[in-house]
């Protein structure tokens, strides 16, 4: 299993916060860093805190560092043009030399849009936003002037350099509607990512993306299956549950889950890191192969050294 650093960089990650993470992540030996596209934290109390900018991040990650793979987690097709995604996106991943991956998903914060004046689409044209902006996008990374013409996005014989060092360029797609999103999946993706969930729960999903990719006429084991989960972990479950009643105090009413059936019922990865490491390997024995460990603050340097050492090393 290979496991991730996922940052929710709205919550106050600046650049000392984010050159340290990326440092750590690199040291440590995690296999990728990831951080989230967002403008400001959620909660009014919060919006004064940092939040670095994606690309200007990833770029930072590229050059200083060289063995972890890295990308967003995911980006919204409605802040950026596709096209300036994929000239960005070609840009980072020529600077590190083939490691970055393009995360990109439909959008969903009501908030951000109307504060800085982005259109948000009804669910069924935003996904069509979404894959008329993964088309646009792969089309630019084709190597030569590409043409397509979509209802919400379109270029005309145009051409795009220095392309990506990577051939073909990964496209990870986060979501997991079962009806659009996983056909948008099935049609284009590298990767799947999906959010923290129980086991009966992802295998419908899967079922539902087999399906797609049946209809597709393409192998569903060409698609690499990774999974963000939020976690709390500690060295008993004394000091779990502890931590768990902290996190669960400060989370926004937005992103609380009902605890009604106790920890088990939690869509996160709670527990000693033993018992971590035994639902990790359960997920791996269902396809998925990477894992974002999400971290809803910056970390420290800590934490991660705990999860490297507990679970990294025993994964």
């Amino acid at each position: 299993m290979k496991l991730g650093v996922m940052i929710e960089a709205q919550e106050g990650v600046g650049w000392p916060e984010w050159k340290n993470i990326t440092q750590w992540t690199e040291e440590l030996g995690f296999e990728s860093l990831w951080r989230s596209d967002h403008f400001f934290s959620f909660g009014p109390d919060r919006a004064k805190l940092d939040a670095l900018e994606s690309f200007a991040a990833l770029t930072y990650t590229a050059s200083h560092t060289s063995r972890i793979r890295f990308g967003p987690l995911v980006l919204s097709m409605t802040f950026r043009h596709p096209a300036i995604t994929a000239r960005m996106a070609a840009a980072v991943d020529s600077l590190s030399n083939g490691r970055f991956i393009l995360g990109l998903g439909a959008g969903w914060n009501v908030p951000e849009h109307e504060a800085f004046g982005f259109e948000l689409p009804p669910p069924g044209p935003r996904l069509q936003a979404l894959e008329d902006g993964v088309n646009v996008i792969k089309g630019l990374f084709s190597g030569e002037p590409a043409t397509y013409e979509g209802k919400y996005y379109s270029i005309k014989d145009a051409p795009m350099h220095p392309l990506p060092v990577q051939d073909p360029m990964p496209i990870l797609i986060g979501g997991g509607g079962e009806k659009k999103t996983l056909r948008i999946v099935a049609r284009h993706a590298t990767e799947w990512n999906s959010i923290g969930m129980a086991p009966e729960r992802y295998r419908a999903k899967l079922d539902a993306l087999e399906a797609h990719c049946e209809a597709e006429k393409r192998d569903p084991a060409t698609i690499e299956r990774s999974m963000m989960c939020s976690y709390i972990t500690a060295p008993t479950e004394a000091e779990v549950q502890r931590k768990v009643d902290e996190v669960l105090e400060r989370l926004p009413n937005f992103f609380r889950p009902s605890r009604d059936g106790g920890l088990a019922s939690l869509p996160w990865l709670i527990g000693t890191p033993s018992q971590i490491v035994e639902t990790l390997q359960a997920l791996e024995a269902q396809g998925v192969s990477r894992i974002m460990m999400q971290h809803r603050e910056p970390p420290t340097r800590e934490e991660l050294e705990f999860v490297a050492k507990e679970i990294l090393a025993k994964a």
